[in-house]
């Protein structure tokens, strides 16, 4: 029943925007979440909700999905366009340095959060958040797909 909420916000709304966070620690390591509805080892984010900025969003999705808050302002990484989602969805990419607190109990969204060190990502690491981390880190130019 779980994996059905993406379909029905798909048909519920006419646009869908998600928002995705490189997020990494002051020790060199990147927060990934693990959920209970797809595959890999994603980066921490979220729909966006009616009435709530992307930015917002991205702090709440952290929060939510791994107990970390960013220290400083987010910096907008890129906007993408996510063909997967009915044609319609778009994810806002930000980058932040956060703290973490002691990670979430698996519950029925996020089974796994945790950071993992650049050069040992976990080997289901999904390849959209791989991308992300090329563009990032080694300077790879932006695509504009997730």
């Amino acid at each position: 029943m779980f994996q059905l909420l993406p379909v029905i916000r798909r048909l519920r709304h006419g646009l869908t925007l998600g928002v995705r966070v490189l997020a990494h620690d002051g020790e060199g390591r990147l927060l990934l979440v693990k959920h209970s509805y797809t595959p890999g080892w994603h980066l921490p984010g979220g729909g966006v909700d009616a009435g709530e900025s992307a930015a917002a969003a991205a702090h709440r999705e952290l929060k939510e999905e791994a107990n970390a808050q960013v220290e400083g302002p987010l910096e907008l990484h890129g906007l993408f366009f996510h063909p997967a989602y009915g044609g319609r969805d778009h994810v806002v990419c930000f980058r932040g340095r956060v703290r973490g607190g002691p990670a979430p109990r698996p519950n029925l969204e996020i089974l796994a959060a945790s950071f993992f060190p650049f050069d040992a990502l976990p080997p289901d690491t999904t390849p959209a958040t791989l991308r992300r981390i090329a563009e990032w880190r080694a300077g790879m130019p932006l695509s504009e797909a997730w």
